[in-house]
């Protein structure tokens, strides 16, 4: 018997790193000319707001282990320490904004100035435009600005997080005060971004810190500006929300949210024409570091940068009105039958199992199933964990008008998710006034799961009908995001989702689980032992196979039950969106492993696991990526997908098209770098979501056969081959 395989450092990829690598592919799509214009916009938008949520969230954490001696909360199997994944971060993270930047300033805005959408500087104004812009600044931005001298007499102020500034050199010109001054204006978010100063059908747009900049002297009267330049800081936003026990979860995340503006700068932007005397008062005044040497490699916490700061604001020209033809194509999702509006949801849900695949299945019917139980004399309670709803949600409305006609509800809030703490909050209260049993969850356990369950009286009978998701109940979210979900009224799974609701709001325990897996009891156990079963079914000759569909594959000891189950000859296909540390491909250790992400107009949201070969596999959709987190520190729920027809289109429909891109997705090589995926022999382009959303119309999907292994993508297994077992670090 073969000796078991040691699993070194270099078989694993760094988290971090491989995030990067993600938002890399959400970057490819903003310089992919095939993809219409106001997308590419938008695509720059996105990579930037993930790179702040990086920033302050995973970057901040690393910061306080390297210079802080905060210990790490998941010891990464990669072998990287704390301060030399900050060097390679940064490393990586300049040369993905170099080519960000050169995307904007190369592609984009001539590509926009072809349409007739021009960004002007104040060179090109002509009379017309100074007067709109000369309006624009005295009638609604001068009341809102606040000049800001920094002097011994006046200190800085704290920079908020992500606010942009205009900092300034002054020279007095008359009047009062120092000779030289250091001064800087906070852009205010009340005012739009981009100023038209276009006539009827132009668009001829300035940026607001243009403006503000042609009109120093007049903000600071008695001045005139020697230098400007812009500047933006991002902080430190993961305050720990679990630190201490509380006795009002509610005041302690409000009290942690006003510990937020306060923390530390993890990340200075400026200008890349910022004076050197502007540069080192901001990083003196933030203590950043600049020049910092790890392992003989640079170090800096400053990003210099060639046009325009927070490109997260081009999220607004994306949405330019009059431009649809510079979009995607809008789409109608389809009503699946029998859950239209106006249908008896209730009867449909008795009679069979209904599946959902959003945003090509419609999210009418889950809006309409809580709003229908708000509606229904025979529906006696409602329970639905809520962990990021939109700010005007119906189904908080429905929960609300559900507790005003009588019904028993209750609405497990998810108070720690971040970022949407604020939101959160301000509508469990409004449920609260309005009679909703508002639980807030654990103070050392995130509740993830996504679920809803109606207590219907039916004659003597009472039935209860559930909704369990991959995704949150967030009608805004549900047409961006792809996520499955199933409606049923299984007694099993009932009696488990009871059960669950019973931990969350009264730490009930001892039921003996049927349908679901939960974590952080089982899920991990029972992930591992699953891969563990088809393995031992390769081992013994049997068919075999793993697919997963996930966000995110971090959990060491799932990676190497994973490794092992190829080895024993199990198939396994991976479709990762985001963070892969798993390296498919390595010669003895993960021969029989393919991974993939997607990434493309929808947002690649659902967790999907098959394993077991045609005709005796078992389906799961699940709340949970394979993150120490989610089995760990979160309430998850894996739960079955048993219905004959259902698992025929999630095994038969689904993952084939998604297996078959070869437009969107790039495959993981062993190395960490990813390539676009291939035809293989002269087979059509693919484009998984485009077919989803075709079948959603009512054409067919094809019906090909997903080529083997050995075939699959030919060029990419060249190369993988050609990769070796030998890898680099990192990703």
């Amino acid at each position: 018997m073969s000796e078991p395989v040691v699993y070194q450092p270099e078989h694993f990829i760094n988290r971090e790193l491989s995030w990067l690598e993600f938002n890399a592919r959400v970057l490819e799509e903003a310089q992919d000319p095939s993809n219409p214009l106001l997308e590419r916009v938008k695509f720059l938008s996105i990579f930037s707001s993930n790179l702040d949520e990086f920033f302050m969230v995973r970057v901040a954490g690393l910061r306080e282990q390297a210079f802080g001696g905060v210990a790490p909360q998941d010891v990464a199997a990669d072998g990287f320490d704390a301060l030399l994944q900050l060097q390679r971060i940064w490393q990586r993270t300049r040369e993905l904004v170099e080519q960000q930047y050169r995307c904007w300033n190369k592609a984009i805005l001539p590509a926009l100035a072809e349409q007739q959408i021009l960004l002007l500087k104040e060179a090109d104004f002509d009379k017309a435009q100074r007067k709109i812009v000369d309006e624009f600044f005295r009638q609604r931005a001068f009341p809102i600005l606040t000049p800001m001298a920094i002097d011994p007499s006046h200190p800085s102020p704290r920079f908020h997080n992500r606010g942009l500034y205009l900092a300034a050199l002054l020279q007095r010109t008359s009047g009062l005060g120092p000779a030289e001054l250091f001064a800087v204006v906070q852009l205010p978010q009340v005012l739009p971004r981009f100023i038209d100063v276009g006539g009827p059908h132009e668009n001829k747009l300035v940026l607001l810190e243009d403006i503000i900049a042609c009109k120093l002297s007049e903000l600071f009267g008695g001045y005139e500006s020697a230098h400007h330049a812009t500047f933006r800081l991002t902080r430190d936003m993961d305050v720990d929300m679990l630190e201490q026990e509380s006795d009002d979860m509610l005041r302690t995340i409000e009290s942690r949210l006003r510990d937020r503006q306060h923390s530390e700068a993890v990340r200075l932007e400026v200008h890349k024409e910022m004076s050197r005397d502007l540069l080192e008062t901001l990083i003196g005044e933030e203590q950043l570091q600049e020049n910092f040497f790890v392992e003989g490699e640079k170090y800096s916490e400053v990003y210099r940068v060639d046009g325009m700061l927070d490109m997260t604001a081009l999220n607004e020209l994306a949405r330019l009105p009059g431009k649809d033809a510079l979009r995607d194509a809008p789409f109608t999702p389809r009503q699946p039958l029998g859950m239209r509006r106006g249908d008896n949801l209730f009867a449909e849900i008795a009679d069979r199992d209904v599946l959902l695949h959003h945003p090509f299945d419609s999210f009418d019917p889950v809006v309409d199933f809580i709003q229908s139980a708000a509606e229904d004399p025979h529906v006696l309670a409602i329970k639905q964990t809520l962990y990021r709803t939109s700010g005007d949600s119906p189904i908080v409305k429905s929960l609300i008008q559900a507790a005003e006609n009588g019904k028993h509800v209750t609405a497990l809030v998810e108070l720690k998710a971040r970022f949407d703490e604020a939101n959160n909050i301000s509508w469990s209260r409004q449920m609260e006034r309005a009679g909703v049993h508002v639980v807030y969850g654990f103070m050392d356990l995130k509740t993830h799961c996504k679920l809803a369950m109606v207590v219907r009286q039916e004659g003597a009978k009472v039935r209860r009908y559930c909704h369990l998701g991959t995704g949150n109940y967030n009608p805004s979210t549900a047409r961006l995001y792809t996520d499955t979900a199933l409606f049923t009224s299984n007694k099993l799974v009932a009696d488990d989702c009871t059960a669950l609701f019973n931990f969350l709001t009264g730490y009930s325990q001892g039921h003996e689980w049927k349908k679901l897996v939960i974590a952080p009891t089982d899920l991990h156990r029972r992930t591992i032992e699953l891969i563990d079963e088809q393995a031992a079914r390769a081992r013994e000759g049997k068919n075999a196979r793993i697919f997963a569909k996930l966000n995110s594959l971090v959990d060491g000891e799932t990676i190497e039950a994973l490794y092992q189950a190829s080895q024993a000859g199990v198939p396994i296909d991976l479709v990762i969106r985001g963070i892969c540390c798993l390296r498919p491909g390595l010669a003895g250790i993960s021969d029989n492993i393919r991974v993939r992400s997607i990434v493309d107009r929808f947002l690649e949201h659902s967790r999907i696991m098959v394993f077991g070969d045609a005709g005796k596999e078992h389906v799961y959709f699940s709340s949970a990526d394979w993150m120490p987190r989610n089995f760990e520190r979160r309430v998850e729920v894996m739960f079955p997908i048993e219905a004959p027809e259902l698992k025929r289109r999630v095994c038969e429909e689904i993952i084939p098209t998604y297996l078959r891109d070869n437009s969107r997705a790039r495959v993981l090589m062993p190395d960490g770098a990813y390539v676009r995926a291939a035809a293989w022999h002269d087979e059509p382009e693919h484009r998984a979501q485009r077919e989803l959303l075709a079948a959603s119309s009512g054409v067919p999907i094809p019906k090909l056969a997903t080529p083997p292994a050995s075939v699959t993508e030919p060029d990419v297994a060249g190369k993988a081959k050609n990769a070796g077992q030998k890898s680099k670090q990192g990703a």
